[in-house]
């Protein structure tokens, strides 16, 4: 598969998982190819009459903005700002996260407007089609000048420096363009500040972020709805004509989507002897459904943050202007994805208060889900985990946006820790994987106590392949290794498509 970067074609979230989960090559394409290059060339010939201090081009950056920059010294400049900035630490950046930001950096500087050079650009496309991957570091962007820590070490190897993940191994950049025969760049005016100043760290974690949150929510209903089951749960709650009196689009599709999942079922429509079931079970509808309309907002701003120029200044060949501007600033994304987390995080929780319920030794399930509880503990501990998870979510959900500090001797007085809004997010989302996980376990185990009664054939199919993985438990055993077969279990794709 290839995939031509084109800044007069729309990159979709969609397409972006295409590219990663079909190992495309990456091309520019011809209108790409004619951007980038119309907008340097500009910029080559206005440094030979600019006659005026324009920032990131002729002058030092952040509060040396009023130092102006020897001609001579403009390409050392641009070289030192990479170099100087590469000061991450903290955790190394999921190799897969790394991959998106290659692809969205290429695509920013795509639109022409950034001033960089084609070999520059052409040297992302190198390292995402050859695998190599930057070793990036979490801590260090203020999500407003730029990513800038983060994108110095992803475009550290492009001038010869850095590390990189290769066949495996990291290894010094260097010694892997050498033995591939792609060559260093010699960075022009701009071109550091071009690569630096940027939301890609930010972006791509959101990408990354969404791309999940969507299979964890397509498996919290199938998840939700096995649990219902599990418990004898009543199916009224998700008849339609109580959502049309409030009809919010995830509620409504909610309700019907679980209609749909317990559709043929044997315990869903046998006589229930209670009126009405915990909130955890009701509310599916409203709870699952406010977070799919809190994603369907998310979605819409991240799809419009990576098919954007977020770099700076900004270079208008048509019109002859270069503008110093702030499209670098991490705000416009770093609060949606502070509302991700806490809509997240609300999955996991609801979750988590099923999986309570299920072994609470109500309805005719025994106590902890064990034949024998007293000798056999059982499932009492997965939700001793399911629990902390849970609380650990609370804490990331305080939102990194409503915090700044000032930098840059005050010329950055303003900041959108949207970085930090982003790491957090991953692990939440990382956090509710596991939690549906648990409750997985815990609603087939608990089904397998009403046999032979039967969920609907949906539900059995999927629970055939599960057993596959994760067997009944009838004594106790070793439950860490079950719990990450069935976290593997729900990521796979195929049940959810």
């Amino acid at each position: 598969m290839i995939h031509r970067i084109n800044p007069n074609e729309h990159l979709t979230i969609d397409r972006i998982k295409e590219i990663i989960d079909n190992h495309a090559t990456l091309e520019l394409s011809q209108e790409a190819v004619a951007a980038i290059g119309k907008c340097r060339s500009y910029l080559d010939s206005k440094m030979e009459d600019i006659g005026r201090p324009v920032y990131g081009v002729t002058t030092g950056f952040g509060s040396l903005c009023n130092i102006t920059i020897p001609s001579d010294d403009l390409s050392q400049l641009q070289h030192n700002l990479v170099m100087s900035h590469a000061c991450g630490s903290g955790e190394k950046v999921r190799p897969e996260i790394v991959r998106i930001m290659l692809i969205l950096k290429a695509q920013c500087l795509s639109y022409g407007h950034s001033g960089a050079q084609l070999e520059t650009v052409q040297r992302l496309l190198d390292m995402f089609n050859n695998d190599i991957i930057p070793v990036v570091y979490q801590h260090g962007s203020l999500g407003a000048s730029g990513d800038l820590a983060p994108l110095a070490h992803l475009c550290l190897p492009i001038i010869g420096m850095g590390t990189v993940l290769y066949k495996g191994q990291e290894r010094p950049s260097a010694e892997v363009f050498a033995e591939l025969g792609l060559s260093t760049v010699r960075l022009k005016s701009k071109e550091g500040l071009a690569l630096l100043n940027g939301t890609q760290f930010m972006s791509a974690h959101a990408v990354w972020c969404m791309l999940k949150s969507r299979r964890l929510m397509a498996w919290a209903d199938i998840i939700g709805a096995i649990s219902l089951d599990a418990f004898d749960g009543r199916i009224e709650p998700f008849y339609p004509l109580t959502h049309q009196l409030r009809p919010h689009k995830g509620q409504i599709g909610t309700a019907a989507r679980f209609l749909s999942l317990l559709e043929g079922s044997e315990l869903i429509s046998r006589p229930k002897e209670h009126v009405q079931d915990p909130y955890s079970f009701r509310c599916i509808p409203q709870v699952h459904g406010a977070v799919k309309d809190t994603m369907t907002y998310v979605e819409s701003v991240i799809d419009t943050e990576i098919n954007s120029a977020t770099d700076n200044p900004n270079v208008f060949p048509d019109e002859d202007m270069i503008i110093s501007a702030g499209n670098f600033h991490g705000e416009p994304i770093a609060i949606p994805m502070d509302m991700l987390a806490l809509a997240m995080s609300e999955i996991a929780s609801i979750s988590e208060r099923r999986i309570y319920r299920l072994i609470s030794g109500q309805r005719g399930l025994p106590s902890f889900l064990v034949a024998k509880p007293g000798l056999n503990s059982g499932f009492m501990i997965p939700q001793y985990t399911a629990a902390s998870i849970v609380s650990q979510n609370k804490g990331l959900c305080w939102p990194a946006s409503c915090d700044t500090v000032s930098s840059s001797q005050d010329q950055e007085d303003h900041v959108s820790m949207g970085a930090n809004a982003a790491t957090k997010l991953a692990r939440v989302v990382d956090n509710v994987e596991e939690v549906l996980a648990i409750e997985l376990m815990n609603a087939a185990q608990a089904l397998d106590f009403r046999r032979p009664a039967k969920t609907s054939p949906k539900l059995e199919a999927i629970l055939a392949d599960y057993r596959k993985e994760v067997p009944f438990i009838d004594v106790d055993t070793y439950m860490h290794p079950l719990i990450l077969k069935s976290i593997d279990f729900i990521r796979n794709e195929t049940y959810i498509r």
